[in-house]
This record gives C-alpha cells, structure tokens and sequence, in this order.
C-alpha cells in the first residue's frame, strides 16, 4: 500500500511515518500544502493519504475534493488540529474516510488507520 503524508508541519509527517512504518507501507511522497499533495499524488499515486486541513496554498478540504476528482477510490484519513465534531463530520461528508484530531498518540492513528483499511471511518 502506498501511502501519502500531507501536512505544513514536518514534526507530524515525521511521526505519521514512524507510527505506521509496522504496517508495510511505502512512504512515496510527503508534501506541505495541498498544491504539492496534488503533485504528489498524480505522480506516485498513493492508495492512502493523511491529510491535515489548516496549510498554505491550499486548504485541506479544497485538496480532499481535488483528490477525489483525480482517484474517486482514494482513501484519505484527516488529521487536523480542529478537531471539534463539525469539522470532523464535514471532511467525512467531503469523502474522507478518516478523522483524527491532533495532538494524537501512537494507538489514536494505528486505531484509524485500521478503521480505514477495514472500510469503518
């Protein structure tokens, strides 16, 4: 499974990819914005993307949807800082099949993460 990190912030995408390093992914792009995620993704891709929401250029949802439009099947799991409920059920209702609030725990994302590879959200 290929996967994709999509945050401003390097500490986070540092983290994603150690938290997840158990479970065989290929790492095949990181990016800092959501112009670079659309990049990233046409090139390598990926079959998952973690995607954080508040970044420059382009905001989190604004590139879901373009994702979207490029691989209808993609799954993408938000992790964002704004983390209240109707931010949540508005990149779920965007066509994320994940959310996860920031600051998380090693077992908060390996527990999302599951739930997506299982089809949950």
């Amino acid at each position: 499974m290929k996967l994709l990190i999509v945050d401003d912030s390097s500490i986070i995408r540092k983290a994603i990819s150690k938290y997840l390093k158990e479970y065989g992914v290929e790492l095949v792009g990181e990016a800092g914005d959501g112009v670079q995620a659309l990049e990233q993704m046409r090139v390598h891709k990926p079959d998952l993307v973690t995607l954080d929401i508040t970044m420059p250029e382009m905001d989190g949802l604004t590139c879901l949807d373009e994702m979207l439009k490029i691989d209808p099947a993609i799954k993408v799991i938000v992790i964002s800082a704004l983390s209240d409920q109707a931010t949540a059920l508005k990149a779920l209702k965007a066509g994320a099949k994940g959310f996860l609030g920031k600051p998380f725990t090693e077992d908060k994302i390996k527990e999302a993460f599951d739930r997506v590879l299982k089809g949950g959200s």
